[in-house]
């Protein structure tokens, strides 16, 4: 099998490369991204095809891409708050038109589509826990433009579905719920605003109070890549075709916490690295408004909590990683790699 990893460079792709040449020699991945950071360790496997490809520009070789192909992942995505508020337009461009594209000509060629959907396309819905057939998508209004981005991905959500009906488009979404692990964000940006976990851990290398917007008071549950990243081998094995025309939440109910329970976990594990006890004692968590933080046209989510049963019954997937073993995982990873090649104390009790 041929499988074209769109945005191979980022967060997801890297770690889904990773494990197909590991896991899957016989199948043969091209990766394509403007890029190619986090997958530089991959570039001499044989089975592995990187083209340095923007899919906003390069719109021939991305088409000539998805037609040689046997499967597309379209990841290339901007996935973070901050441009959601300050360049909405952007987040459409690529989030949407961009990716559009791609679904069309998957279309075209008779390409599967697995396409990343997100779990903020539920959006404020009141449901305990989120159903990917049951529950309602729920935005704010227009003038709070973080929302673009749950909409761009909920509007290609309903076209392949469409896709799918009409065109007989094969096709798979799948919701991350708060993918966390190593090569998340750099923690070295000083720039803030990040996604949550690297944002603290951020703050914790320099010196710098956790923030919490509106209290921290927000439910989410935090999945590490690794169990995310099985997920997608068994939807891509699709075996007896259990994926086909399928949507599946792929998260972790089990750790589920508030923001203000996840600054104070980390706190606590970052004691763990010699150089930063110090400088972590002094470290406060503190609250501010999320206009203050993120910008007038942001709106949050009180609470972000998948219902896993239908992945649990058609992939037999289940979420295997616990909270604190996820963030010793993604702690141990970006401060190693930050400046100092800081180093935890293992003999400490956690």
């Amino acid at each position: 099998m041929k499988i074209l990893i769109i945005g191979a460079g980022g967060f997801i792709g890297s770690h889904l490369c990773e494990e197909i040449l590991k896991s899957h020699k016989d199948w043969r991945v091209i990766a394509a991204d403007i890029t190619s950071d986090k997958i530089r360790h991959l570039m001499s496997e044989g089975n592995f095809d990187f083209r340095r490809i923007d899919i906003l520009t390069d719109l021939a070789r991305t088409e000539e891409s998805v037609e040689e192909c046997d499967a597309v992942f379209p990841l290339a995505a901007i996935a973070n708050p901050r441009i959601y508020v300050q360049d909405p337009l952007r987040v459409f461009e690529l989030d949407f038109e961009a990716n559009l594209r791609i679904v069309k000509w998957a279309a075209k060629y008779g390409k599967r589509l697995i396409f990343p959907s997100t779990s903020e396309v539920y959006g404020m819905c009141r449901d305990e826990e989120f159903t990917e057939e049951g529950s309602d998508c729920v935005t704010g209004p227009i003038c709070k433009q973080r929302w673009i981005y749950s909409c761009s991905k909920q509007m290609l959500d309903r076209v392949i579905y469409a896709c799918g009906i009409r065109d007989n488009l094969r096709y798979t979404l799948f919701r991350p719920f708060n993918w966390v692990g190593p090569r998340l964000d750099d923690i070295n940006d000083e720039g803030g605003r990040s996604r949550v976990v690297t944002q603290f851990l951020s703050n914790i290398l320099y010196g710098k109070d956790l923030v919490l917007a509106d209290g921290g008071a927000q439910i989410r549950c935090f999945t590490f890549i690794a169990d995310g990243i099985d997920a997608l081998i068994k939807i891509t094995e699709n075996k007896d075709n259990c994926a086909d025309g399928q949507i599946f939440n792929i998260g972790n109910p089990y750790n589920r916490c508030s923001i203000r329970e996840l600054a104070n976990r980390i706190l606590r594990l970052a004691e763990r690295y010699p150089q930063l006890k110090d400088s972590v004692a002094k470290i406060k968590i503190v609250d501010a408004a999320s206009s203050d933080y993120y910008g007038k046209s942001y709106q949050d989510v009180l609470k972000r909590v998948p219902s896993v049963k239908k992945a649990e019954e058609l992939l037999g997937w289940k979420p295997i990683t616990g909270m604190d073993e996820l963030l010793i995982k993604t702690m141990d990873f970006c401060f190693g790699a930050a400046g100092g090649q800081l180093r935890p104390d293992r003999s400490l009790q956690i």
